[in-house]
């Protein structure tokens, strides 16, 4: 927190005040349910960058995870990737987005056998403006990182359901129920 001293004219008083710092705010919120998707461009493992612009006209998963090879972000993977014909059939792409590098990327993609593009988030930049970098604790330790979230958003690029801290145990269902029933 960072301070900020007050020196209120009339009174003579000096009162001081916390204000969050900047990134805490940022990263605070994510953007509402029928709102615009923000924008991004980033590497993916499909050997070039990827932008959400590319699928208009398509729902879109965006699923935002951890770390590559953790046994929850592989769970959630390997789950979307058994369901990826489902989501094929509601006309609908799977992006997964972490801030891995590419090379760590096409190694649990390889692993794996994942056959929908992992993005490169490595800068953070687009988790801050989908408000999923966060400030999280992990015995006793405090970090920043990506807390695992999912976005449906629709053929125009409007977040139709937010997703927040997932569960990753049927949470490929969840999402499926959701685009079926809505999109």
């Amino acid at each position: 927190m960072s301070a900020l001293m007050f020196f209120p004219l009339f009174t003579g008083k000096v009162e001081k005040i916390s204000l969050p710092k900047t990134d805490d705010l940022m990263a605070d919120q994510h953007p509402d349910e029928g709102q615009p998707a923000p924008g991004f461009r980033l590497p993916s493992t499909e050997g070039r960058e990827i932008s959400l612009e590319d699928f208009k006209g398509k729902n879109v998963v965006l699923y935002f995870y951890p770390r590559d090879n953790t046994p929850g972000c592989t769970k959630e993977a390997c789950s979307f990737r058994d369901s990826l014909n489902t989501f094929q059939d509601a006309e609908t792409v799977i992006l997964g987005v972490s801030l891995d590098d590419l090379n760590s990327h096409d190694n649990f993609r390889s692993k794996y056998s994942l056959t929908f593009p992992l993005l490169s988030d490595a800068e953070a930049e687009v988790s801050k403006a989908y408000g999923v970098y966060r400030k999280k604790k992990l015995y006793g330790r405090e970090f920043w990182g990506v807390v695992r979230t999912t976005f449906v958003i629709d053929r125009d690029g409007v977040i139709r359901k937010v997703f927040p801290k997932v569960r990753v145990d049927g949470h490929t269902e969840e999402v499926m129920d959701f685009i079926k029933e809505n999109l």
